[in-house]
C-alpha cells in the first residue's frame, strides 16, 4: 500500500465505460449507470480511508445531453436518487458535497436535489467530494472570460483566470484517472489539468474497486513531478 505522504492530494476521475460493462453483461446500458453510481459511494469512502482531500468525478458532460432521451432521463432519474440516499451518509463520514457545471441546465426537481446535498453538507471538511454535472471546459473558459470582460478585468493573469472558473476553491488535480481504456480528457479540466500526472485503465468503471485504485495511487507515486524544472 502506498504511503501516506505519498497519496495525491486531489483525484480527478473519468468514470467511463458503465454502459460498455452493462452491454458485455447483457443488460440494458442503465442498468450499468446504477452499478456505476453505487461504485461511487464506494470510491469516496476508500478516498477518505487513503486521506485524499479532493475528489472530483466526471459524472454528466454537457455533450452527454446528446444520448437517448430514455439514457438521460436515467441518468437524471438515479442523479436525484444519489443526491436524496447519500446526503445524510455523507454528512455522517464528514464529505461535503460539491458540484461544478452549468446546473441550470437540468430540471427544478433535479436542481433542488443537488442544492439540498450542498447545502446540507457545508460544514463537512474531511474529504471535498466535487461532481461535475452539464459540465464543459471549453463552455468553463468561456463562461470565465465572459465574465471577466463584465467585471472589466483588465491585468488579465493565470491566477485571475483560474478565480473565475468552476474549480475556484479547487487545488488542481494531481492525478487524474480515466477508466474503460479511453486516453483523452473529453472536455475535462483542460485548464486545471496542465501538470497533473495521467492514469488510464482498461477497467470498465463498475469494476474499479480499491484494489484497481490502490494501482493508480503506486503509479502515481512512482512518478517524479518536476513541474517544468530539472
Amino acid at each position: 500500500m502506498v504511503d501516506s505522504q505519498n497519496i495525491p492530494r486531489h483525484v480527478a476521475i473519468i468514470m467511463d465505460g458503465n454502459g460498455r460493462w452493462a452491454k458485455q453483461k447483457g443488460f440494458p446500458r442503465t442498468y450499468g449507470h446504477k452499478v456505476g453510481t453505487e461504485n461511487v459511494r464506494k470510491i469516496v469512502k476508500y478516498c477518505s480511508k487513503r486521506g485524499i482531500e479532493y475528489l472530483t468525478v466526471y459524472a454528466f458532460s454537457t455533450e452527454n445531453f446528446k444520448r437517448p432521451a430514455d439514457e438521460v432521463g436515467a441518468l437524471m432519474k438515479l442523479l436525484v436518487e444519489y443526491f436524496n440516499k447519500e446526503t445524510q451518509e455523507l454528512k455522517e463520514n464528514g464529505v461535503r458535497l460539491n458540484v461544478i457545471g452549468d446546473i441550470s441546465t437540468f430540471s427544478p426537481v433535479v436542481q433542488e436535489a443537488i442544492q439540498n446535498g450542498i447545502e446540507k453538507t457545508k460544514d463537512c471538511t474531511k474529504l471535498i467530494f466535487t461532481i461535475a454535472l452539464a459540465y464543459g471546459a471549453r463552455a468553463e473558459l468561456v463562461r470565465a472570460f465572459k465574465n471577466m470582460i463584465a467585471d472589466s478585468v483588465q491585468d488579465i493573469t493565470e491566477e485571475i483566470v483560474s478565480k473565475y472558473l468552476y474549480t475556484f476553491d479547487l487545488p488542481d488535480p494531481d492525478l487524474i484517472i480515466r477508466t474503460s481504456g479511453e486516453e483523452r480528457l473529453s472536455n475535462f479540466l483542460l485548464y486545471q489539468a496542465a501538470y497533473s500526472e495521467f492514469y488510464f485503465t482498461n477497467v470498465h468503471w463498475p469494476d474499479f474497486d480499491e484494489n484497481e485504485f490502490e494501482k493508480a495511487l503506486e503509479e502515481f507515486a512512482r512518478r517524479i513531478r518536476r513541474f517544468g524544472g530539472v
